[in-house]
């Protein structure tokens, strides 16, 4: 197999992947809350494996981001997914909460639609190797789009164990056990893809990198610190519990929030190819400010809403603008970090990834803490984000040379083409 045809296979088997996790965290994010509620535990608790499911991938990917050099991708791919098995099982049958913290913290359960586990940085890895620059924020709209539509269906499928305990089929929680259950033979699928990528042809760069990262370290330790300050306002707003507080305060059915947030992860997903003709015309960074502004300007009136009907209006009109920074930002840590330093390889798409993850972890329990001690007032304003001071500071970086390239466009196709073999040897 030619290295062409080897690249362009595995740009097919990691989104087939990236759609099949996809649809696991849709369902797993709304069940959860249900789950945990119904086997007793209260909202403190509920907050607290919340946090160590965000807190747990974020130390994993911490880790990786500085060892991916030294192993193969692929392996480190397959023991996620074994991690991923393993979670479904332990939540399935384990009703303890320390045993459901430790696998929170170990595992790969994501208490929100959006993929923030280890797989992202170790995915986005291969595929930025197997695309030339001009076709990077393609490639990561393409990958993010299929992830927001499987999560949306999965989001829909999450009222599956209401229909089945309605027929009298099986007891609620049984019915909840099985979708847990699903999860892990998601996994198992996933485990048997990642075994079919083939890892690109390692060669010995010319200039060894002198430090972790590289001649890029500053500028990615300088990117992963904007972005966790982003993430540490929409810790607050995570999809559990937001579907949480929609139970409590609207007595909303399983349903329902699977219909909402189906909505919303459809309208989610086509905003992506949007967001690449608009990172072509302003650019990647001005996308992700003027995106995210408005976005969370409808998030911060949704505790003021008087009614469901707004909740779900203002919901709506965010996700359509929320995601639209993803790809952009995405193409932008690895244009900067390859266009300064192509001797640095593999950790580029690690470093950035633990602050998201590891400051929404602290703002999933400190939001249900907040929430215990203000519970007589009907709207809160703990899921009010903290996202624009991140983004407006982002917007005074110089921008990577991509955003003035042409012919960007969203074309699956079009993004299978592998880059000159010296460039993609540097940077594997």
């Amino acid at each position: 197999m030619s290295s062409s045809d080897r690249e362009r296979r595995n740009v097919r088997l990691l989104l087939t992947a990236r759609g099949i996790r996809a649809f696991g965290d849709g369902f797993v994010s709304i069940l959860l809350p249900v789950y945990l509620t119904g086997i007793g535990f209260g909202a403190l608790k509920v907050g607290a494996l919340t946090t160590a499911m965000l807190l747990g991938p974020a130390m994993m990917t911490s880790v990786i981001g500085l060892i991916a050099h030294r192993l193969k991708t692929v392996r480190l791919l397959t023991t996620a997914t074994t991690l991923m098995v393993v979670s479904g099982i332990g939540y399935a049958f384990e009703t303890e909460f320390w045993p459901l913290l430790t696998i929170a913290l170990v595992g790969t359960l994501s208490p929100t639609a959006s993929d923030v586990s280890v797989f992202a940085p170790l995915e986005q890895t291969l595929l930025s190797n197997a695309v030339v620059p001009q076709k990077r924020t393609s490639i990561f709209a393409t990958y993010s789009l299929i992830g927001s539509v499987l999560s949306a269906i999965g989001c829909l499928f999450a009222s599956a164990p209401e229909i089945v305990a309605r027929a009298s089929l099986m007891p609620p929680n049984r019915a909840l056990q099985g979708m847990f259950l699903l999860y892990a033979f998601l996994g198992a699928i996933a485990f048997m893809i990642y075994r079919q990528l083939k890892s690109p042809a390692e060669a010995p760069v010319s200039e060894p990198a002198s430090g972790p990262l590289g001649p890029s370290r500053r500028i990615v330790l300088t990117l992963a610190a904007l972005f966790s300050l982003d993430s540490f306002g929409g810790g607050f707003f995570v999809q559990s519990l937001l579907a949480l507080w929609l139970f409590d305060h609207f007595g909303l059915s399983l349903t329902a929030a699977g219909s909402l947030f189906f909505w919303s992860g459809l309208l989610s997903a086509f905003s992506y190819p949007i967001a690449v003709r608009l990172a072509r015309r302003i650019g990647l960074v001005n996308t992700m400010v003027f995106t995210h502004l408005p976005s969370n300007v409808c998030l911060m009136l949704v505790p003021f809403a008087p009614t469901l009907e707004i909740v779900i209006a203002l919901l709506l009109i965010r996700s359509t603008l929320s995601q639209m920074d993803v790809p952009a930002r995405t193409s932008y840590v690895i244009a900067r970090h390859t266009v300064r330093a192509p001797s640095s390889g593999k950790r580029h798409s690690g470093a950035p990834k633990p602050g998201r993850s590891s400051k929404s972890s602290s703002r999933g329990l400190l939001a249900r803490a907040f929430e215990l001690r203000v519970a007589p007032c009907p709207r809160r304003r703990s899921q009010q984000p903290l996202r624009p001071a991140a983004l407006i500071y982002v917007s005074q970086s110089s921008a990577p040379e991509e955003e003035i390239v042409d012919d960007v466009h969203i074309d699956v196709s079009s993004t299978y083409h592998v880059a000159d073999p010296s460039i993609t040897r540097t940077r594997s």
